[in-house]
């Protein structure tokens, strides 16, 4: 998932989260938000403390995202990976609706639904500077078949919550946990198989600070302690690292193709 996708997934979250979408263009959507969504996304603890108590109708808000930096002509809240804002949406996905099962409507005849993992995967890659990269990996839960950009695969479905008439599943041989690690290890090749440029600049830079750090206490014995510290505190800006984390996922049944 690129910057370009971030809006058809907050178009998903809020379709999901019952929020009707009153303004859509590309780079820009403006929301309605339910009571609910306003508590979890506005932090308007107070407004709707005092409507509650007052057993008033509250109002919630409309919410304006623009995905694209090019967009001028938009009032609204810019967000990008790494934002406070998209953070907090994927939290809210994370709290809300972590797993789901739901099933392919396939109409007016007999179908196999087989059965897939889908997971949407936030790899963080840290140092002094951070970017994200959201992944959407489905596994076949019988072959093991692994599958990139798996939501382009869902959103072209029809779902519902239960089996469609007519239509009988297939029980997955691979467990949901299985197939859980399996794409964990997927994810693992692949930022194993990656160069990492970044880390290296990381690397380069943290070397750079590290020998003005040493320059600066050269000679100045009692103040060890302090070097330390500051030793200390450059790896933890500096040192590479990726965070790997399961925003959400479900098990989907698939007309076989």
């Amino acid at each position: 998932m690129q910057q370009d996708d971030i809006q058809s997934f907050l178009e998903r979250f809020f379709t999901a989260a019952h929020c009707p979408i009153v303004e859509r263009s590309d780079g820009h959507i403006r929301v309605q938000l339910t009571v609910e969504m306003d508590k979890q996304l506005m932090n308007r603890p107070f407004y709707w403390h005092y409507v509650e108590r007052i057993g008033a109708i509250g109002e919630p808000l409309q919410l304006s995202l623009i995905t694209k930096r090019s967009i001028h002509e938009k009032k609204g809240e810019h967000i990008h990976f790494g934002s406070p804002r998209l953070h907090q949406i994927f939290s809210i996905a994370k709290m809300n609706g972590r797993f789901v099962r739901l099933y392919e409507q396939v109409f007016e005849r007999s179908a196999a639904l087989h059965p897939w993992l889908h997971t949407n995967i936030l790899l963080s890659y840290e140092c002094d500077r951070k970017q994200d990269r959201l992944l959407s990996l489905g596994i076949h839960l019988i072959s093991g078949t692994i599958v990139e950009s798996f939501y382009d695969v869902l959103k072209e479905k029809q779902w519902g919550v239960t089996v469609p008439d007519y239509c009988f599943t297939i029980s997955p041989l691979i467990k949901p946990i299985s197939g859980l690690a399996r794409l964990e290890a997927f994810v693992e090749r692949l930022i194993a198989s990656e160069t990492h440029e970044w880390a290296d600049a990381a690397r380069a830079r943290w070397e750079e600070d590290l020998a003005l750090l040493k320059h600066f206490y050269e000679g100045i014995e009692e103040k060890q302690e302090e070097y330390e510290k500051e030793k200390e505190a450059l790896r933890q800006r500096y040192e590479p690292r990726i965070h790997i984390s399961i925003i959400n996922g479900g098990v989907f049944y698939l007309e076989a193709k």
